[in-house]
């Protein structure tokens, strides 16, 4: 007789979330409302349904008296769904959390020395980082440093990274990812859903990795025969495997 696999009532993998960001200069609905519609011309399909993550940094300490709801609801009537609020002082995120929306703390801070947007509201993708003219059609390549804090997403391809990913970075690809130095942060390759994408980097010193939404953390620290060694991840039914490669 054969045994039927039984199944698991819950599964918990990695998800991405890709999302625009809203960088808001002003409170006021009417004034943002405006913004909205020169950015979208009076298209009502522009944004398509699309996450947001509302960025209140430029916004003056002492003006914060956010209306939430009628933010949100504004927002949702452009056909923009706000999920988050990024750079929120630590007094507004009771009330943040009592509206449905979570804390975004993984953003790279803005630059002082940024230009200003011209707008009140500025769409931007989050954590913009663009290809190099060097990079081959297909791939993403980042020849800079990944510092903590930031996330880098190539959507619907591989991602060439030249340079180190540090701790409290993370590189994710719909496709595979390629670390031609060491990975210290976070790795999540196939985020589409392709199993049979790969992480390949020349020293392995990982906080997680992930392949197609299964992950592997190492929080005790890695073995001693795959610590800063070069290797190769992959996925395997269920299980992530850490294979080490020779050169």
């Amino acid at each position: 007789m054969s045994k039927t696999k039984a199944r698991k009532p819950i599964e918990i993998k990695i998800a991405t979330v890709v999302a625009v960001s809203a960088i808001l200069h002003e409170t006021d609905p009417a004034v943002i409302d405006a913004a909205l519609r020169e950015i979208t011309c009076g298209e009502s399909d522009y944004f398509d349904d699309e996450l947001a993550i509302l960025d209140v940094s430029p916004i003056d300490p002492a003006n914060r008296g956010i209306d939430w709801p009628a933010l949100i609801a504004l927002f949702k009537s452009y056909r923009l769904n706000p999920i988050a609020v990024r750079n929120a002082a630590a007094d507004m995120h009771h009330e943040i959390l009592a509206h449905g929306l979570s804390l975004d703390t993984v953003a790279q801070p803005r630059q002082a020395n940024a230009p200003e947007p011209v707008m009140a509201v500025a769409i931007e993708p989050v954590a913009p980082v663009m290809p190099a003219p060097s990079a081959k059609p297909g791939a993403m390549l980042v020849d800079m440093p990944v510092r903590a804090g930031q996330r880098i997403y190539a959507q619907g391809r591989d991602l060439i990274v030249t340079a180190v990913v540090n701790n409290g970075a993370e590189i994710i690809a719909d496709g595979s990812i390629h670390i031609y130095a060491p990975l210290r942060g976070r790795a999540l390759a196939g985020a589409s859903g392709d199993a049979n994408a790969r992480i390949f980097t020349m020293s392995m010193e990982a906080e997680l990795v992930s392949i197609a939404g299964m992950y592997r953390t190492f929080e005790s620290g890695l073995p001693k025969d795959l610590a800063r060694l070069p290797v190769q991840i992959r996925l395997t039914g269920d299980r992530i495997d850490v294979l080490t490669m020779k050169f």
